[in-house]
């Protein structure tokens, strides 16, 4: 079996975000000025000096770009419908499995009013289905350079990203700095728009085809969307210390992320009696364990829709 036909999903979750942030706020002045505001503004919303004005619910138009080196990778439209539906459950705490988080967080448990469609035109204003297919000679592809986002390397070119959220899904992802297999990785708003969107390994992508356990429950582009809509790392990404954090007051302070599903209580950063909000969809936890994102996350994601992300309030 070749490297690209794998099965076999990496024992824990991988994501690249933050290595891609890092490389974007070294390299682009103008992505590193834009994040200030941005989390300047997350940062009145989270502190309650602001309030988003945005009634109702938030469609945002999805256009899935099948990047398939073989013909298994060619995800079926059934496959990537699943993934919209659990993201549609997620967005909107909708999800069949929240009955799940333990009951000191339920009080905390929010419902974002943002749903994601296939897109039904192009930017040609032509009728689509919101899918593309594009077959590649490339195994595999740097989240460094983002081969995958462009037609000269091997995969295809973003549809503007004022107008739809771009989700790639490909053979397989990697960082040259890390052994680990990446499942995903998004941009964080402020950035580039040839760009800006979410890449997803075929096999963490929706919950039948090849979706793989176990990291089959869709969770994966959850937990990445929740980065393209300015959600951090609950931990804090400042490896095993306790000195990190996410920006969001309501979500406990951990020493780092947690891997497959943990029992509550689950103990770190002297956080006790209630320990980490594992069950967080921007932990590191299975697709089976993650179930919630908080209301100020939530008030975060309103932030960046009514900033970077303002052109989607009226899609």
């Amino acid at each position: 079996m070749s490297e690209n036909d794998a099965t076999t999903a990496p024992a824990r979750r991988g994501c690249g975000t933050m290595p891609v942030h890092h490389l974007l706020m070294a390299e682009n002045p103008a992505y590193a000025e834009a994040r200030v505001r941005i989390e300047n503004k997350a940062f009145a919303y989270e502190t309650g000096d602001e309030a988003t004005a945005r009634v109702g619910v938030t469609r945002i138009p999805v256009v899935v770009h099948v990047v398939f080196n073989t013909a298994a990778q060619n995800l079926s439209e059934d496959q990537i419908t699943s993934q919209i539906d659990v993201l549609n459950e997620d967005f909107r705490a909708l999800n069949p499995d929240i009955d799940q988080v333990p009951p000191v967080w339920k009080p905390l448990v929010a419902d974002s009013r943002i749903e994601f469609h296939l897109a039904t035109q192009d930017p040609q204003g032509q009728p689509t289905d919101g899918i593309t297919r594009t077959q590649t000679q490339a195994a595999k592809f740097n989240i460094r350079t983002n081969t995958v986002k462009h037609a000269s390397s091997g995969g295809h070119d973003a549809w503007p990203a004022d107008r739809y959220l771009n989700l790639w899904v490909c053979p397989r992802i990697f960082d040259p700095a890390d052994p680990n297999e990446i499942l995903g990785y998004a941009q964080f708003p402020g950035g580039p728009a040839e760009t800006d969107g979410v890449v997803i390994g075929h096999r963490f992508f929706g919950t039948t085809g090849t979706a793989s356990a176990p990291f089959n429950g869709g969770r994966t582009a959850t937990h990445e969307v929740g980065h393209w809509l300015n959600l951090l790392h609950i931990w804090g990404d400042d490896g095993q210390g306790c000195n990190g954090g996410d920006l969001v007051a309501d979500t406990p302070n951990s020493g780092g992320p947690n891997f497959g599903t943990p029992t509550f209580p689950k103990l770190s950063c002297s956080n006790d009696p209630d320990g980490d909000m594992f069950v967080n969809y921007m932990d590191y936890t299975d697709d089976q364990g993650m179930f919630m994102f908080t209301k100020g996350q939530v008030a975060r994601m309103e932030a960046a829709l009514d900033s970077a992300r303002s052109s989607f309030n009226g899609a």
